[in-house]
């Protein structure tokens, strides 16, 4: 048994390191293929539409015999995830980067692990004790992970391997006018109450961050009451696509909009079927065994495995910054699994019980559970 739990567990470590290097794939991929011709919202939509197409059947299939019956408060579950997994936290993230650059985007996604660990505190998903060891690791870790994530941002140094004249750093900075404008009636809203566009970007980024936190927060309950981790993943994108399809045909009425040139065409490919379908699955199965606030930590590793893809295929240099940072950040990993290992290891051998009892109600909603939620330690 403990040797099973423990595969298992390095199967999910393993699994969130494939998830961070194909999201940094993505990143490359991205920049080469599409120099931003086609709205990116239009190309959500497609990336989403594609992901549910390849797991809706997969779930189907795979899980047809596992998979519990559904009901009300697990349909209402997916429909939250959707929302702000899916939906708010792709269109959150556009309007972000459109008012801000993405310099200052990707400086405020490490705050995604901070809100996912307040979040699953809150919801009783993630358990945490400051006058034991462990605990005291646990937020240690976390923000030796958080620092090294903005360091990696905000310091660059000089260049260890390449060289400075090859950086396509330029072709970052994303215009704004290539970024879908929000709705006339909420931007104005905005700056009647004395926010200007910059204000209203920051606020869209932070939006971002917390509803991805919230939704690894979230789907910790549901999958311990919905243990068929694809069927919940598909049944997230199910919901997430109805609102970005409707957004989407509200904000890009031209038919041209709607167009893709050969390399768009391939780099949708690669986004609806590895960044979609595939990490999307493995986030999921993995936060069912490691638990949200362990995945969130994973987040960090994602602009340190941009960069070494992008000296492979790009052949942009990798400068000190970025290898002190992925240090920190893997140092700070390190730390958070050893402390949650010690607290599995205590669990198996009885030194520890959970109290049902102090399980918050928050939880209890998302689960279904008329009693007690059972407590998903990482």
């Amino acid at each position: 048994m403990v040797m099973a739990i423990g595969g298992e567990t390095r199967r999910a470590h393993a699994a969130m390191t494939m998830v961070q290097l194909f999201a940094g794939g993505s990143h490359v991929i991205t920049k080469l293929a599409l120099n931003f011709g086609v709205s990116q919202l239009v190309f959500c939509v497609y990336r989403d539409v594609l992901g549910l197409i390849i797991l809706a059947p997969i779930a189907y299939f795979r899980e047809k015999r596992t998979r519990p019956p559904m009901t009300r408060r697990l349909l209402l579950s997916f429909f939250f995830l959707g929302l702000i997994g899916i939906f708010g936290n792709q269109l959150l993230f556009l309007f972000g980067l459109g008012y801000t650059t993405p310099t200052y985007a990707a400086a405020v996604q490490p705050s995604i692990p901070v809100f996912t660990f307040i979040f699953a505190t809150i919801m009783g998903t993630e358990t945490v004790n400051l006058l034991r060891v462990e605990g005291q690791v646990k937020v240690g870790g976390t923000f030796v992970c958080v620092c090294g994530a903005i360091f990696m941002v905000m310091f660059r140094g000089p260049v260890v391997f390449g060289y400075s004249q090859n950086d396509l750093s330029i072709h970052n900075e994303i215009s704004a006018r290539s970024q879908p404008e929000p709705a006339g009636w909420l931007l104005s809203t905005f700056i009647g109450l004395g926010f200007d566009t910059w204000h209203l970007g920051v606020l869209c980024l932070l939006g971002n961050c917390m509803c991805m936190a919230a939704f690894l927060a979230i789907q910790a309950p549901v999958l311990a009451r919905y243990p068929a981790s694809l069927s919940v993943t598909a049944f997230s994108y199910f919901f997430g696509v109805i609102f970005l399809v409707s957004t989407a045909f509200v904000m890009n009425n031209e038919s041209t909009d709607w167009s893709l040139t050969k390399s768009e065409f391939w780099a949708v490919l690669y986004a609806g079927t590895i960044s979609s379908a595939l990490n999307y699955g493995l986030l999921t199965w993995s936060n069912k065994i490691l638990g949200p606030s362990l995945v969130a930590l994973y987040n960090p590793l994602q602009p340190a495995a941009a960069a070494f893809l992008s000296r492979i295929f790009l052949g942009s240099p990798i400068y000190m910054g970025s290898i002190v940072g992925g240090f920190m950040i893997i140092s700070g990993l390190y730390l958070v699994t050893w402390a949650t290992h010690r607290e599995k290891q205590q669990v198996i051998l009885g030194g520890r019980h959970a109290r049902a009892s102090e399980s918050p109600l928050i939880g209890h909603i998302f689960a279904g559970t008329p009693t007690t939620l059972p407590k998903i330690v990482d």
